[in-house]
C-alpha cells in the first residue's frame, strides 16, 4: 500500500525536491550498512547503490538508483527527477563505464553501456511499470532525452 501511495505522490514537482533530500540519507545509509539498510525499498521499489569514479575528480561517487532487471543485468535511468540537466552519474558513466554495484550486501563490479534506439523503447516500458513517475520526469526534462544503462556483471 505504501509503495502504491508513494508512486501515484511521485509525479508531483514537490515529491523531487523532497526525495533529493531522503536519497542523501538513503545514500548514507547504505553505505554506512554495505547495503544491509536501504530506507528508500520501504516504498516498495527496487534500489542498488551505483558507484562511479568521479570525470573530474577521479574519485568514487555513490548514488542510490531504482533499477530494473533485464536478465542478469540491472537497468537504470538518468531522470534526474526531471530536472533540464542529466544527472552527474551519467556523464562518469560515459567517461568511464567502469562502475560497482552494491545490491542485497553485494558488492559486483559491473560495465555500463548506454542505452539506445529499440532497446531504449523496451526498456523505458519496463522502467515506468516500476516508477510510472519516469514519464512525468521525461516531460519535464525541458527537451534532453533521459539516459537509460544497461550495467552488465564483470
Amino acid at each position: 500500500m505504501l509503495g502504491r501511495i508513494v508512486k501515484r505522490l511521485g509525479h508531483r514537482p514537490w515529491f523531487a525536491a523532497a526525495a533529493r533530500r531522503v536519497v542523501r540519507l538513503d545514500r548514507w545509509l547504505q553505505r554506512r550498512s554495505k547495503g544491509r539498510i536501504v530506507p528508500i525499498n520501504a516504498a516498495g521499489v527496487n534500489t542498488l547503490l551505483l558507484t562511479t569514479t568521479g570525470r573530474k575528480s577521479g574519485l568514487p561517487r555513490s548514488q542510490p538508483l531504482l533499477f530494473v532487471r533485464d536478465g542478469e543485468d540491472f537497468i537504470v535511468i538518468g531522470s534526474n527527477w526531471g530536472q533540464a540537466h542529466h544527472p552527474a552519474w551519467t556523464a562518469n558513466l560515459l567517461a568511464d563505464p567502469r562502475c560497482s554495484i552494491t545490491w542485497r550486501s553485494r558488492e559486483l563490479p559491473a560495465t555500463a553501456e548506454l542505452v539506445r534506439d529499440g532497446e531504449r523503447a523496451r526498456l523505458l516500458e519496463l522502467l515506468t511499470a516500476s516508477w510510472p513517475a519516469y514519464r512525468t520526469y521525461q516531460e519535464r526534462a525541458a527537451g534532453r532525452e533521459i539516459r537509460i544503462f544497461r550495467l552488465r556483471g564483470i
